[in-house]
């Protein structure tokens, strides 16, 4: 994978379709590789089985592997004002931090856990005792709540960032924010017992979350887009802050406001898919209403 993404960088990507894509979009948008790389440190802690002491520890590895994946989304969206950012990394710690929640018992019995040991021993746990016979338990509901805490905090201050956004954005990335957090409502609703089962939102309660996301685009934010980034963070921000301007020319793709880029991305998809009925005469058939 990382020589993948260092072919990718030096303009030289492997012959598939999502590597060409990729290479692609590192020149246009100008993705610092720092990110991807990040992302990538945080496969390779899973790999190692790391597991994590501190709340900050923790952080660390959310960072890499979801926080990179806010960075990159806000690069993408043209919003690379450091306080932005933050935020994006905000939100995509929180949701890591969601998960972690969610599986706990679906991790446990692969060999996983991410807990912050510190707390599991604050809470009467030993940590390599309870992962050899992972039961639920009221000290570890305690634990797990406090993950949740922490991913509301998380989930609070990325809504400020997300009013930064260009307008059409906003929405989707409520909806994301929002129905992410459901989730650990959710937990929280099943008595914050993650190991013998997994919290799922129900389509109807998604449904019901619909008002909620267009209130959350059309209203301000309740905190601040100034605040610090997170210290675990700081580096996915510094790597990809820019002044305001417009991507490079890159390959016939020539800078435009991000409206055009969206409207000229739909042609692009238009286009494959002819060319891809034509390669498959018979997905005209499969894609008929």
């Amino acid at each position: 994978m990382r020589q993948r993404l260092a072919d990718a960088y030096a303009g030289r990507p492997a012959p598939t379709p999502a590597d060409r894509a990729f290479a692609w979009a590192v020149a246009a948008f100008d993705i610092p590789a720092a990110l991807p790389d990040a992302l990538l440190e945080g496969f390779a802690w899973d790999a190692e089985g790391r597991r994590y002491e501190t709340l900050a520890d923790l952080e660390a590895y959310a960072a890499r592997v979801a926080g990179s994946v806010g960075a990159m989304m806000s690069v993408l969206m043209d919003a690379r004002q450091p306080e932005v950012l933050a935020r994006a990394c905000d939100l995509g710690i929180a949701m890591q931090f969601t998960n972690i929640a969610r599986d706990v018992g679906e991790d446990a019995r692969l060999g996983r856990l991410y807990l912050p040991l510190a707390w599991m021993r604050e809470a009467g746990l030993d940590p390599d005792a309870w992962l050899a016979r992972p039961v639920f338990s009221a000290a570890l509901a305690a634990v797990i709540a406090r993950v949740l805490e922490a991913a509301e905090r998380l989930y609070a201050r990325s809504s400020a960032g997300i009013a930064e956004l260009p307008v059409f954005c906003r929405p989707g990335m409520h909806a994301a924010r929002l129905l992410y957090a459901e989730i650990g409502r959710e937990v929280q609703r099943r008595g914050l017992d993650a190991v013998s089962q997994r919290a799922v939102v129900p389509p109807s309660r998604k449904a019901a979350l619909l008002p909620s996301v267009l209130m959350a685009a059309a209203s301000a934010p309740a905190t601040s887009v100034h605040e610090s980034a997170l210290d675990a963070a700081r580096f996915l921000v510094e790597a990809a802050a820019r002044p305001a301007a417009p991507p490079a020319t890159v390959a016939g793709y020539r800078a435009r406001r991000f409206e055009e880029r969206v409207v000229w991305l739909l042609g692009l998809f238009e286009r494959l898919e002819r060319s891809q009925r034509q390669f498959n005469p018979g997905m005209a058939q499969q894609t008929q209403p």
